[in-house]
Formats: C-alpha cells, structure tokens, sequence
C-alpha cells in the first residue's frame, strides 16, 4: 500500500471527494482545515466538538456521512488529544483514524495534517500505513478485499521534508509488514527451505545472506538445533543475514538471533490438539529478525547488523528425537532432552553461540516465542526481557518504551541452575513448570559468553487476540519497530 502527499490547499476542500479527515485539538480548536469544512457545513463540526459526546481525546473520532456543503461521501473529525504530539502518539493518532476509516473505496481518504510538524505527519502516515495491513491472501470473493481500493493522500504544509521524514518511517513499515506476513502464512507454505528463500530476496536491498543446510550444519557440529527437526521430512536451514553500512566494516556489530520452528507439535512429547494451528507462529522470533534486516537496509542504517536465524519443523516419527536423548551442541556441552516440546531453545543453544562465535558483536539479542509460561507472567501485554547485562537491558527497555511496544525484565540468577541439573549430562532442557520462563533463559545463558546478551520472549505478543491502534486482530510484528530503534540509538553515529 502506497501513501501519497500533497501540498495543503483548503481552498478545494468542499470539492474534494471521497473520505475527508480533519484534525481538533484536544482544547476544541479546530484545525485550518477544520475550520473550512465547518463553514461549509454551517458549523455542524463546532456544534459537535462544543457538545458533550465529543470529548477530544486522542484517537477520537466522529463521523459525518454526505456532509452538507461538500462532495465528499464522509468527513471524519479526529481530535489530536489534550496532550502535545509527540513521534508515538502522532504515530498511534494515525492508527486510529485509519481503524475508523475502515473498508476503503475509491477515490480513497484525503487526511488535512495542517497544524503538525514534517516528523509527526510522516509518523501519522506510518501509523496509518501499519494500521490499514490486512493478510487476506487465502481468501477468496467479497472476503478478498478486506481493505478496499481506495488510497490514501495527505494534505501537509511541507511535502518535502514529510517525505524525507517517510523514508525511515516508511521502512519499519515495510520491514514488519515482512514479518507479519511471516507469522501469518500456514505451515505448508512456510518451511524451513521456503523461509530461507524469503530471506534469500532480501539480496535485492543489499543484505548478504547465506544460507546452511543440514549437511553443513552436521559438519559444523550444530547437534542440538539438528536433533528438533529429525522428526520432519522438511530440512533444517540456518540464514546469516548481513547489513554492514556503518562507515567502518570492521566496527563489531550488533546480532539478532531468532527461533524459527515453522511449525511445532511438540514432537514426540506431542501437544494438545486445541489451539496447535496457531503454532504455526512459533517462527515469530525469526520473523522479527527478518524484520529488522529488511527495515535497516530499506533505510540504509548506518550500523553493522547481523540476523542469524534458526528453521526447522518439529514433528514426531520414527526418527524423532525422544525424551531421554542426549545431543551435543555446538559448544561441546551435552544436553538431556526431558521434553520435546522445549525445542525452541535447542535450536537458539546453538545459533546463539555460532553467532557469537563468529562475529564477536558488541551485544547479542535474541527473540523467540519461547514459553507459555510468559504469557502466565505478563499476559499478552508485555514481552519478558532477560539480559546479563544491566545497560544492555535499559537500552532495550528504553527502545521499547520508545515505540510503545510493552516489555518487562524478569530476573535470572544461579538459584535457578538447579533446576537445569541433569545427572546424565552438561545440563537438561527444561527444569518443570516454576518458573518456566526463567529456566529457558538460564539454558540459553549457558550457550553465550559475558559480552552483552539479551533474551526477549515474545510468546504472548507475536499473535493478538484483539485489534490494536497499529494492528488488527493476528500478527502484530512486535519487536521489529523495537530493535529498530535499539540500533538507531546505539549503533548509529
């Protein structure tokens, strides 16, 4: 979806068709735009704004089909809120107009953004855009078209500097669109070796990407992320994605690691039938580093970012790994395998350390739909952050407050190793239901070394069970617009 901008001129306002947005502010004044649209409709918006059901908070709106004065087929007044805009909220203001908007028919929606700054037009347009996403490409008829073919145009002061403000908003855009899509597609479409020619086209925007299959794999040593997919007819790949545009290439660089277990059954240690369709997202983690590398090459970041991610299916049959086994990761260390179902960190126990290993980064993070014990803790409103690293985990904290995206850090400690004690080998890959969520980053923990590292669960906020300011109801590419803004902050000079 394309986002067009045009210079404001409200001297054609009343002839202007289609769907008319005007913006008020949160004390009831009335934006320019504003303002011409109530004097062709002989004053119906101060009337309304002057009423008490319209109490211009952020995100409010009122619609007017047919206005009286103008061609359009609906005006909608939106108010800004009582609080001064800033990047997020302008952002969010533009989700929520683009919720109202609804089903677009052409000629499409004219939004008036007079009044706001080049950065918070180009932030309302990204809202909009991240808003208006819709996965329908499975469905057929009327229920196709779940947008409509309408576009959408902004009317704004300075079209040149909003467009300069876009290409960066524009780019996270794009960039978790990619992993929404990623998330949202069933699993006889996206496997492992069809994930990694996904990633393969991400060439097109300068990303060097190299892809590993299980003969590879084998040779390197990568037993623990090998023993998840034994069960699956689908190979096992792992994806090095390289973004390398800080000024010096030999700057250590910052790693993505993520999980991306296409499709996950709990293999011999099967699950429930009730709700396994939707382990179709349990790739999520992957998917957001996806995200991340198309975002920083779309707006040609000025850091060096690398994304490393695990693929593979975890089915049960003869050939399945068993509870009971021992594998041998990449590290030397030995794992017991208590539960099959526990595989995600089996398949990071071993890209974690590759990627340490052989790009030495300044921090590491890796993101996966690890647990549901998570979901227990924070619900579906917060991801769990663990780190070994106090600033590391701050700086990630304040990214993702940033971008409004909700994050809480859980604590690790060595009281927790106890749990992960096996009297068969280094270690064993789940220690029980306490503290569940815990025990799997003191797992990971063992396979990384002291430099900055950063574990984020995001089993409970990859899917969404309702509509969002800048998502409908399914995936919601949490993490992208986070670690966007990670590297904005701390690898770019």
């Amino acid at each position: 979806m394309t986002i067009a901008f045009t210079t404001a001129d409200t001297t054609s306002l009343a002839q202007t068709e289609g769907t008319v947005v005007v913006l008020v502010g949160g004390d009831g004044a009335l934006s320019g735009a504003g303002a011409d649209a109530d004097a062709a409709m002989d004053g119906a918006l101060q009337r309304a704004v002057s009423s008490s059901r319209f109490k211009a908070k952020h995100g409010e709106a009122m619609e007017f089909p047919f206005p009286a004065g103008m061609k359009a087929d609906r005006l909608i007044l939106a108010a800004t809120g009582k609080t001064k805009l800033d990047p997020t909220t302008a952002r969010q203001l533009g989700g929520k107009i683009a919720a109202k908007i609804g089903k677009l028919e052409a000629p499409g929606v004219t939004v008036h953004a007079d009044g706001l700054d080049a950065a918070h037009v180009a932030e309302l347009a990204a809202g909009m855009k991240l808003r208006r996403y819709a996965f329908s490409r499975y469905k057929t008829g009327n229920d196709a078209d779940t947008l409509g073919k309408g576009g959408i145009t902004i009317a704004t002061a300075d079209v040149d500097a909003v467009k300069a403000a876009f290409t960066d908003t524009d780019a996270l855009a794009e960039g978790t669109f990619f992993t929404r899509d990623l998330v949202s597609e069933p699993a006889n479409v996206l496997f492992p070796s069809s994930f990694a020619e996904r990633l393969e086209a991400l060439k097109e925007h300068g990303v060097e990407v190299t892809v590993m299959g299980e003969k590879e794999l084998e040779e390197i040593g990568m037993g623990s992320l090998l023993c998840v997919g034994l069960g699956s007819a689908q190979e096992s790949k792992v994806v090095v994605m390289k973004w390398m545009g800080a000024d010096d290439a030999s700057e250590a660089p910052f790693c993505a690691v993520g999980k991306g277990v296409t499709f996950d059954t709990g293999g011999i240690s099967i699950k429930p039938a009730g709700g396994m369709e939707e382990m179709t997202m349990d790739m999520g983690g992957a998917g957001v580093v996806s995200g991340l590398m198309k975002t920083v090459a779309l707006r040609k970041a000025k850091a060096n970012v690398i994304g490393v991610v695990g693929l593979v299916e975890n089915m049960p049959d003869g050939l399945a790994t068993r509870p009971g086994d021992i594998v041998t990761s990449l590290s030397g260390k030995t794992i017991e395998v208590i539960n099959t179902d526990a595989e995600g960190r089996l398949v990071l126990a071993d890209i974690l350390f590759y990627a340490q290993r052989e790009f030495k980064p300044a921090a590491t993070i890796n993101l996966a739909t690890l647990t549901g014990a998570v979901i227990i803790a924070l619900g579906n409103t917060n991801a769990g952050l663990f780190s070994n690293d106090d600033t590391l985990a701050g700086q990630i904290a304040d990214a993702a407050k940033a971008e409004s995206e909700g994050i809480w850090r859980l604590p690790l400690g060595k009281e927790y190793d106890d749990l992960i004690k096996s009297s068969l080998a280094d270690v064993k890959n789940t220690g029980g239901r306490a503290a569940g969520s815990i025990t799997a980053a003191q797992f990971l923990q063992r396979f990384v070394d002291d430099s900055p590292w950063a574990h984020i669960d995001i089993a409970g906020v990859t899917l969404s069970k309702e509509s969002k300011p800048l998502h409908g109801k399914g995936a919601s590419g949490w993490g992208v617009a986070t670690l966007n803004r990670f590297v904005k902050d701390n690898f770019e000079k």
